[in-house]
């Protein structure tokens, strides 16, 4: 068995990965037995896999392992239902070293994780950017230049490139040789996934919004272009929509919610909003258009969550002295989403600006950071312009939240958890994301941050056929909503652009610190 932690339990998963070692010992042909290698390494594996797939590659390797090793040989084998294939051949016995990936392409960063398959221990970590922000940080940017040839082929090449330096130093730093990792489970948005796999990605975007392949099933290293075994297992988390990827259901994976009968609501702000609403009985899902405002990308100082990023904000109300917080300490170089939400949090409950986000005071900008206290030398601000793309991102991810629970004939008021998934809501303060209304008004131990809970799902897949068939149920379970053409989104979007919303009654907490200050 191997723990981990959901929503903040202890969960106890059966260590099941998709691949195997065995050490088998033959006996050596002679006059009377003289069957053929490949059938005599069949009759001392298990019965469920004498008839799987043994590539050619391996087979030209099994006469000198058989032989040098005195007919003991360490068998990998793909543990894939109805469909084994043998990974490798190696002389002697290792199955003390059994090694495995998690990898989570997102449209910013690549995450991944070396992991022992006999342990379930991540013994590496490494993360980079994803090289193909060279051709456009947003996703319909790269949905467009891979509708040609070419520039699939560049997207391809580049991610490829990206995944394959990872790999390569996460393996150098565990002295692992690439052909000892034996298994590779992915977890992406669907537009990640199809130029992973080198798929046109035109028709994601365009009416009536088909990816070319949802579930892909098992895949060979070799097939993928990813440097580890050839014969090495690639599963690609199934994706539910063109804009509701693998990365999703590995945060439903994670958090348990698919399991419970109370009433949960999933959202990851990324690139887009990815949201999931159900329980055990039932779970739908929709994504809208968030933009990279909460990632800092859409404000003028803005940043990624990386050394220099101020992530704490704090404004003293009687004062305005601003406090703030600088990741890796030292000077800042500008403020990153969770700052930005802080930010918005406490320039409303200070006073600056109202309800719609205006200035209450004839300014354009509150600065954030003087310049004497910054990396730049310059002012770090926050302006009237970035204000207004927080609350439209924030807008897009309130209006979603309420088609998808109108449609499907649910309250806010019967939530019983929200669940935060990805790396911006890792740093979020649930007070402040509540306070601007980014999450529900529940009570706060109900709003749970999964951090990289794609990366996680990845891992657990990894870990666990048991999880492998749990995410495929889950994919034919999800019911996909398309909001491209919902009339009811803008009505809702509208509501979505004052702070915490139009409907203060949705909010109660917020609205008794409103209350409090007026009477200040």
């Amino acid at each position: 068995m191997v723990s981990i932690l959901t929503h903040g339990q202890g969960r106890e998963v059966e260590l099941n990965p998709l691949t195997r070692k065995y050490f088998i010992e033959l006996k050596p042909p002679n006059k009377m037995d003289n069957q053929a290698d490949v059938e005599r390494v069949r009759r001392y594996l298990p019965e469920r896999l004498r008839q799987a797939d043994i590539p050619l590659e391996v087979i030209r390797k099994l006469p000198s392992s058989l032989r040098e090793a005195n007919w003991g040989v360490t068998i990998t084998t793909a543990e894939i239902p109805n469909n084994p294939w043998i990974i490798n051949v190696e002389p002697g016995r290792h199955i003390d070293r059994h090694y495995g990936l998690a990898l989570d392409i997102g449209t910013t960063t690549i995450v991944i994780y070396l992991v022992d398959l006999n342990t379930g221990h991540v013994l590496a970590k490494a993360s980079e950017y994803n090289g193909q922000i060279q051709y456009g940080e947003d996703i319909l940017t790269r949905i467009h230049l891979g509708s040609t040839e070419k520039g699939l082929q560049n997207l391809r090449r580049t991610l490829l490139g990206t995944i394959n330096q990872l790999v390569g130093q996460i393996a150098a730093e565990a002295s692992i040789d690439r052909n000892e990792l034996c298994a590779l489970t992915v977890a992406g948005n669907t537009t990640m996934i199809h130029l992973f796999l080198g798929l046109e990605p035109t028709y994601i975007c365009r009416e009536p919004y088909t990816p070319v392949v949802n579930s892909t099933g098992p895949l060979r290293a070799s097939a993928v272009g990813v440097h580890i075994n050839p014969q090495a297992v690639v599963y690609c988390l199934p994706c539910i929509g063109s804009y509701v990827g693998g990365d999703v259901i590995a945060g439903v994976l994670v958090s348990g919610m698919y399991e419970q009968p109370y009433l949960s609501l999933l959202v990851d702000i990324g690139t887009n909003g990815e949201i999931v609403l159900g329980n055990c009985e039932w779970l739908v899902a929709c994504a809208g258009a968030a933009g990279p405002a909460l990632e800092g990308g859409a404000a003028a100082h803005g940043m990624r969550a990386e050394k220099g990023a101020i992530n704490r904000i704090k404004i003293n109300p009687r004062t305005g002295k601003v406090d703030y917080q600088v990741i890796g300490g030292g000077k800042a170089k500008g403020i990153c989403g969770s700052g930005l939400v802080d930010c918005l949090a406490e320039l409303l409950l200070a006073g600056i600006i109202d309800r719609s986000g205006h200035f209450i005071e004839d300014i354009q900008h509150f600065v954030v950071a003087p310049a004497e206290e910054t990396a730049t030398g310059k002012d770090i601000i926050i302006s009237q312009k970035d204000i207004k793309n927080l609350l439209r991102t924030k807008a897009a991810v309130n209006a979603a939240v309420e088609v998808l629970m109108e449609e499907v004939g649910c309250s806010i008021h019967e939530l019983k958890y929200f669940y935060s998934a990805g790396a911006f809501g890792e740093y979020m303060d649930r007070e402040s994301a509540v306070t601007i209304g980014l999450y529900p008004d529940l009570p706060r131990q109900n709003i749970i941050c999964l951090g990289n809970s794609s990366i996680e799902g990845a891992k657990l897949v990894l870990l666990s056929q048991d999880m492998w068939r749990e995410v495929e149920a889950l994919a034919k379970r999800i019911t996909y909503f398309e909001l491209n053409n919902n009339q009811k989104f803008m009505e809702k979007y509208t509501s979505g652009l004052f702070l915490p919303h139009a409907d203060l009654s949705i909010y109660p907490t917020v609205k008794k610190k409103l209350e409090a200050k007026a009477r200040l």
